[in-house]
C-alpha cells in the first residue's frame, strides 16, 4: 500500500488486491511481479503470497483515512477486472470510492471485456475514471469496450508501446498516456510511433502525457521524456464537481 506514488501522473496508489496473471503481450515484462516478490522476500505485510492473486479486504477502507483530496491509481499491483476477482468484491471497492468521494480514482485494465460486462452492476460516479491499456493494434478493440462503459471520464494507456498504433477515434476520451517499456528486459520503442500518437491525440484535442522512452530503445538508455524538444505532461480537467486537483 502506498500513500504516495513514484508515478508522476498520480498522487497515490491503493491496492485492495495484490497479484495477477499475465494476460496479453504487454504483460511479458510485468513491472509489478518483481516488486511483489521482493516485498514477499522482505516479509512486508500484504505480500505473503508474492504475486499470487490475493484479496486484501483489510485495505479497503484506506482512502477513507486520507483527508486531503488525491488522485488515486486503483490496483497498481493487480487488474481490478481479473476474472478471479468476484463481482461482489469489485462492488466493495466501488462502494469505498463512493464513500471517499473527495478523491478521484483512476482504474486501468487490460481485461476490457470484463469491465464492459460488469459495468451495469457498478456505480460509475464522476470521481471514477475508467481506462484501458492498448499496447499495439492487436488490442485496439479494447477502446470499443471502454466507450461502452458509463464512466464520466475515460483514458487510454499506450504503455508499453510495442508497435505502431494506427489512429484511434478518441471521441469521449479525455486523456492519453504513452510510454515505452521499463526494466532490464524492456523491448525497444520507435520514437516515430510516439510522434504519431502525439499528433493524432492533440489533433483530437485530448490531453496527452508522454511518460518515457523504452529502457533500451532510442538512445540505448532511458532519456528524459522530451519529444522534439518538448515535454508533454497534460492533465485533463477532471470533471469532479468543484474539486480541482490540478
Amino acid at each position: 500500500m502506498s500513500q504516495k506514488s513514484n508515478l508522476e501522473w498520480t498522487d497515490a496508489t491503493w491496492n485492495p488486491i495484490v497479484g495477477c496473471t499475465k494476460y496479453s503481450d504487454g504483460c511479458k515484462n510485468c513491472y509489478a511481479m518483481p516488486i511483489a516478490e521482493r516485498l514477499c522476500n522482505q516479509g512486508i505485510a500484504g505480500y505473503e503470497n508474492g504475486f499470487k492473486l490475493t484479496l486484501r479486504p483489510e485495505r479497503l477502507e484506506i482512502p477513507l483515512h486520507w483527508k486531503k483530496p488525491r488522485l488515486i491509481f486503483v490496483d497498481s499491483m493487480c487488474d481490478l477486472f481479473h476474472d478471479d476477482i468476484p463481482l461482489e468484491y469489485i462492488q466493495k471497492v466501488f462502494a469505498i470510492m463512493k464513500r471517499a468521494d473527495w478523491h478521484i480514482y483512476t482504474i486501468l485494465t487490460k481485461r476490457s471485456h470484463r469491465m464492459r460486462e460488469l459495468a451495469p452492476f457498478l456505480e460509475w460516479l464522476p470521481n471514477i475514471v475508467a481506462g484501458v491499456t492498448i499496447e499495439s493494434n492487436k488490442y485496439r478493440n479494447r477502446l470499443d469496450d471502454l466507450k461502452a462503459v458509463p464512466a464520466v471520464m475515460k483514458y487510454l494507456s499506450l504503455e508499453p508501446l510495442l508497435d505502431r498504433i494506427e489512429r484511434l477515434d478518441l471521441t469521449n476520451i479525455d486523456w492519453l498516456i504513452v510510454g515505452g517499456e521499463s526494466g532490464q528486459n524492456a523491448r525497444p520503442v520507435n520514437v516515430d510511433w510516439i510522434r504519431e500518437v502525439r499528433d493524432w491525440t492533440l489533433e483530437q484535442k485530448v490531453s496527452f502525457w508522454f511518460k518515457q522512452y523504452s529502457e533500451h530503445g532510442c538512445s540505448g538508455n532511458m532519456p528524459a521524456p522530451i519529444l522534439d524538444g518538448k515535454t508533454y505532461k497534460q492533465f485533463p480537467e477532471f470533471k469532479r464537481g468543484n474539486l480541482s486537483l490540478f
